[in-house]
Formats: C-alpha cells, structure tokens, sequence
C-alpha cells in the first residue's frame, strides 16, 4: 500500500515512530495529485510550496522531541467555503473568485494547531448548493470510481480527494446532505455532527439553521480523530453548544451488542433503486448479525422534507447571499465607458454576472418565500413543518438506540445527466435533508457496491450522541472491507501538474 493510501491515524503512528517524515507524507500525497488530479479536478487552489515548506518544519519540531499535535504531518484538505488567511476561498463561485480572507475559520485554526498541513481548498457546488458538483463555476469534479459519473455534493471534490488518496482526510460541510451524499458515492465516510456542536464561524454562511462542519475520512476512526479536535465551544458563533466534549476514539470499542436500531421502512419505498436498497439491506442484516436488536419503524412525515427544506434553505441564503452586493467585497460588475451605473443597476449587474443558475434560482425560490403577502403562507408552514419532523424523531429515539437508512435513494449518476432537470437533483438528498432539519448528527459508512459503484448506509442518532454513532459505524467496519477498497483511477504520469498547482500564496499564514 503506497503512503497516499494510509488513513490519518496509521500515517501519524508512523511520523511519531519517526518512520516516515512529515515531508515524505506530503510528497507522497502531491505525487498522487499530479497522477490523477487531472482526471477527478478536485481542487481548486493548491499549495504545493506552503505544504512543503511546513512539514519540514514540523519534520524538524519532532525531531528536537517537540509535540507537533495529533495531526503532526497529516495532509488535509479542506471545502472551499472555509476562510483561510492569505489564501483565496472561492465558494467555487465567480462572485469570490478572488476573495481572500483576513482571517481563518475556527475549524482551520484547530487542525492546524494540531500539525495538520492543508494541502489545498476543494471544489464545491458553488455556495454549496448543489448535489453533484456540477455547478462549480470553474469545472465539474469527477468520481474516482468512473469518471464518467458524479461525486456527488456539494463536498464533491473533498469526498473525491480522500477517495482517489489526493487528501488523507477533508473537511465539508453539510447543509442538507453535503457530506454524507458525497462520502456514499465516493465510497468513503462522512460525518455531520449536532448542529452546534462544531463552530460555524469562518464558514461562507448558506443556510444558518442547517449548515454544519463535518469530515470527511477513509474510515470510522480518522472521523473520530478529526471530531476530536474540530468539536466544542466556540463564543464567536452565536449556535455553538457549551457542551462537554469526550474523546470520541474511546467509543470505538467494535461492540454493539443490544444496541436498538430502528429501520427507517419510508426510507425503502417508491424512487430508490433497488440495488441501492439491497445492498443496504445486507449491511443492516450485518448489524443484527453483530448483535443489534433491529426493528422496522416509521418516519410520518418523511415525504414532506424535501418541500420544507427547499423553503426554509432558499429563504435563508436569500437573506444571506444579500451581502454579495458588488459594494464591499467579491465580484463587482463593470460599466460601460462613459456611463457610471446607478447603485440598483449595479446590484443587478454584479448578481446576474457573479451569481450561477443554482444560486440564482435558490435566491429567487427564497425571496418569493419570504415576500409579502406569501410569508405565513410558505415559510411560517415550513417551520411548523420542521417542528412535526423534529417530532418523529424524538419520538423514535424513545425506542430506539439509533436509526438506519440508504444515504442515497439511487448510485452516482452521469456527468450532466441530471442538470436540466432541478427536482431530480433536490431528490438526490431526500435522506438526508431530514436529519438536518432536525439538527441530529449522522454519518455514512461505505456498505456495498452495485454494478461497480459504492453504496453507503446512514446511521442517526439523537443529539450531541455522536459517540453511539461512532461505536455503531466502527463495529460495522470492522466486520466488512468496503472501507479498504480503493478506486481503479490511475491517471496519467505524463500529463503536465494538476490544476490549481500554479496558484501559490507566500503570505500563507494558517
């Protein structure tokens, strides 16, 4: 197994055994960036000479016995809707094309401090609205397991960095099923934690109720690592929890014996594929047979997610994406020589321009949402709605340890197969959305493959329970190999240095 293919923790045992350095690690990984990034087009800005430079610094802190941190040496990627200081954040948007923060997210601050070097910022669907990352502004990124396919999204091109071993691990965010679609297409894990329970700020805001930090890993224990240094308080953002933090590596004890887990039965119904519901069906066989006590029960008000979802997320990146004005920062459109437009031609121009398609009909569906006269009719229902969901689920968690559910109703779908038609694309997050709605933490796990292609399982589980998430997912794990398996993309030694690998930014500074 070549160096790029090791998870986050097997590599940190072997930097602080001092068996391979941090400098060969990051070699390593840029290696396998320059073979096949040309195929996936994961990244949008890398930093080749800032990583380097960083871990021979690391290299040299470890060797005077210094304690680098728990992610010593570990390359990372991150979604391009993190801010990080000196280096541009994109939102793969040409509205932000050239922003560069003044600042780090909280999240980037923590692993960093913890020796994490950040190999690069990840292509998304612009502003994080999308479900294959096809609506990047600059490329769509590709699955490593057929090219030819989507990796889903909006995380697209951080589940495709840490499945083609481009990244060691990333970190996306998830606003309606951002991590986990993308992580069961791509064959890997991904978490979304408790709303709350990871700092949201230096994340480029799209829907304040729903969005939330998460990882995205190879397997169960780099999740837990990860959730370990980028969970906890944080007093610049107004939703953080002042909640206790365990080490979440001590739930990983391979035994869920007893453990009650409840089938989601909607979650199987009418528009899954079959062969997604079959190979899920077998993982959840594989629960029971490790010792879970597992029962079929129902979601009530499951079909109405997708509805309310599509109105409180649009309303709330309306008011949101409002500060992209062409005023104070970001995109701003041009005049015709010799006119100077008025400040309402302005707004529009730079919008119409800076804005995509998505975004622009996202803005349209929650302005409409939010007018006069439609209020109480669209949005007040929709967060009525939203009460009757979190309902059923505290309902449900009276009897039952966890839940289970396909993490996606179908496999990774053809490149431009789905763009012209919108509700195919809402649909692709159909269980996920309510988890978000609700504000739980779940996670995807690889179960299966079907015609060639990964298939991920989803586990929920009630609030700020992460732990018995964790414990469930790693017991899974462990008693299958999908979680071992690696894509067939090879790439191409001879093509000329991966995209985004000329972009360099000396004042870095993480």
């Amino acid at each position: 197994m070549e160096i790029c293919e090791f998870t986050a923790h097997q590599l940190a045992d072997l930097i602080r055994k001092g068996e391979v350095s941090s400098e060969e690690v990051s070699n390593a990984v840029f290696e396998r960036i320059d073979l096949v990034e040309n195929d996936v087009q994961a990244y949008v800005t890398l930093l080749r000479d800032n990583v380097l430079a960083e871990a021979r610094v690391l290299d040299s802190k470890m060797r005077e016995g210094k304690d680098a941190g728990r992610l010593a040496g570990i390359p990372v990627g991150l979604k391009d809707n993190l801010c990080t200081k000196g280096v541009r954040t994109t939102c793969s948007s040409r509205m932000l094309e050239n922003f560069i923060p003044p600042y780090n997210a909280a999240v980037v601050e923590k692993v960093h401090d913890q020796g994490a070097v950040i190999l690069g910022k990840l292509n998304m669907d612009e502003f994080a609205m999308g479900s294959s990352t096809e609506f990047s502004a600059f490329f769509p990124t590709r699955n490593p397991w057929d090219l030819s396919r989507v990796p889903g999204g909006s995380s697209g091109g951080a589940a495709a960095a840490v499945a083609a071993g481009e990244a060691i691990c990333a970190l996306g965010s998830d606003t309606g099923g951002s991590i986990r679609q993308p992580a069961s297409f791509c064959g890997i894990v991904g978490m979304k934690p408790t709303y709350g329970l990871v700092s949201r700020y230096g994340l480029v805001a799209f829907a304040s109720s729903l969005d939330q930090v998460g990882p995205l890993t190879r397997d169960v224990r780099d999740c837990a690592l990860l959730l370990n240094i980028i969970a906890g308080h944080d007093p610049l953002d107004s939703t953080s929890a002042p909640v206790k933090i365990p080490d979440y590596t001590s739930f990983l004890t391979g035994e869920i014996k007893g453990k009650r887990i409840g089938v989601l039965s909607e979650m199987f119904g009418e528009g899954i594929d079959p062969a997604v519901a079959e190979t899920v069906k077998k993982g959840i066989a594989k629960l029971e047979e490790l010792g879970a006590v597992v029962e079929e029960c129902s979601f009530p008000h499951a079909d109405y997610a997708v509805p309310v979802y599509y109105i409180i997320a649009p309303a709330e990146a309306s008011s949101n994406l409002a500060r992209f004005d062409g005023v104070r920062y970001g995109y701003r459109a041009g005049s015709e020589a010799g006119t100077e437009p008025d400040l309402l031609d302005l707004y529009m121009k730079t919008r119409s321009e800076g804005f995509g398609p998505e975004v622009k009909r996202r803005i349209m569906l929650g302005t409409y949402a939010l007018s006069s006269g439609y209020y109480d009719a669209y949005y007040l229902k929709a967060l009525q709605v939203r009460t009757l969901i979190r309902d059923d689920y505290r309902r449900l968690f009276r009897k039952f340890d966890l839940l289970v559910s396909p993490t996606a109703p179908s496999l990774p779908f053809p490149l431009e197969s789905e763009l012209d038609d919108p509700l195919a694309l809402y649909l692709a997050d159909i269980y996920t959305i309510p988890v978000n709605l609700a504000g739980l933490p779940a996670i995807s796990v690889p179960c299966g493959f079907a015609g060639g292609l990964p298939v991920g399982m989803q586990l929920i589980a009630p609030a700020f329970q992460e732990g018995e998430l964790l414990q469930a997912a790693h017991a899974f794990e462990q008693n299958t190999p999908y979680h071992e398996m690696r894509p067939p993309v090879q790439g191409d030694a001879s093509l000329k240095p991966a995209k985004g690998s000329e972009y360099r930014c000396p004042h870095m500074k993480l």
